[in-house]
């Protein structure tokens, strides 16, 4: 049992990694299945097209898919452009505030489309079949030779003609294979730099120091747990008063709820102040007069290293 609790916490520590590592191995098996049952390279004039559209199509699918799944996106979405107001920034603070918000959902988003281009790079049949339509290609392999064209079109579909073609082909060709791969590798170690770099700058940027950072996890983390829970109670609640008021006709129970303009309040994407120390738009609600001081407007522009705030607020449903 002891073990048990040491692997949930771990698990609850290393959250986002272990979602990360999940989803990439998800994206890796679907890109086997789908490269050996799908894919059928068409070995004609459409090879530079079919290919490039087997490479670069899922990919941006499972982008689209990052944003459509990702609660972060609608947060800076959903009442940015009410009927009573116009849709635009109030100031270039908020613009870039946005910017940087959207910025942060797309390098996230970006997980699944960049593993499925790395590894289809890797297999190398995707871009095989794409290069070998290429014309480019068959300026650099086939010169002006016509038979050399039908046969490098063909060679995707069977590769014995590889060693019937030697004299036809030149050696450029036989380096397809070892050409995807090196671009796949070379991906790979330019995600994972940027990945570290972004990462290093992020912490160096940071406005409180590491252990407070940790608590800072913590809180949020355990605030919307406590927030969901009495969400849901009061729900419930609500819910309750209005159906016994529907059957039985009587006069409803006063019960209080938030009105409008406090759940806009605490729905406005955290922005950090050096000058007072609060962890939430809740936090930060709570302690100015249910959001009526003049410094609940007020913050900096969020942090990289912030980026959790709003992440556990919104209790996130995609990576």
């Amino acid at each position: 049992m002891d073990k048990l609790h040491k692997a949930m916490d771990f698990c609850i520590r290393h959250q986002t990694v272990l979602g990360y590592s999940i989803l990439s191995l998800l994206t890796a098996a679907s890109e086997q299945i789908f490269s050996s049952v799908v894919f059928k390279c068409p070995c004609n004039s459409g090879n530079m097209l079919y290919g490039s559209v087997f490479l670069i199509v899922p990919a941006f699918i499972l982008l689209l898919l990052g944003y459509m799944v990702n609660a972060k996106m609608w947060r800076l979405l959903t009442g940015s452009c009410p009927p009573e107001k116009r849709c635009s920034c109030s100031s270039w603070g908020t613009c870039t505030h946005y910017c940087h918000m959207l910025l942060q959902v797309t390098a996230r988003t970006s997980v699944a489309p960049l593993t499925w281009v790395a590894v289809a790079l890797l297999r190398a049949s995707f871009y095989e079949c794409a290069a070998s339509g290429s014309s480019l290609i068959k300026k650099i392999v086939c010169k002006d030779k016509e038979e050399c064209h039908k046969m490098l079109l063909s060679i995707p579909c069977n590769p014995t003609l590889l060693e019937k073609g030697k004299e036809e082909l030149s050696i450029e060709f036989l380096d397809l294979q070892a050409q995807s791969q090196l671009i796949g590798w070379f991906l790979i170690a330019a995600i994972m730099t940027v990945a570290l770099i972004s990462t290093c700058v992020s912490r160096c940027y940071s406005p409180v120091s590491y252990l407070q950072l940790k608590f800072w996890e913590i809180y949020s983390q355990k605030e919307q747990e406590l927030f969901e829970t009495t969400a849901k109670e009061h729900a419930t609640k609500l819910a309750e008063i209005n159906i016994k008021g529907f059957f039985e006709a009587t006069p409803p129970t006063p019960f209080q709820t938030p009105s409008n303009e406090d759940w806009r309040k605490i729905s406005f994407l955290y922005t950090f102040s050096s000058q007072e120390q609060y962890y939430s738009m809740i936090h930060k609600y709570v302690n100015t007069n249910r959001g009526n001081s003049i410094r609940f407007g007020e913050g900096n522009q969020n942090l990289p290293v912030l980026g959790f705030v709003d992440e556990a607020s919104t209790a996130e449903a995609g990576f």
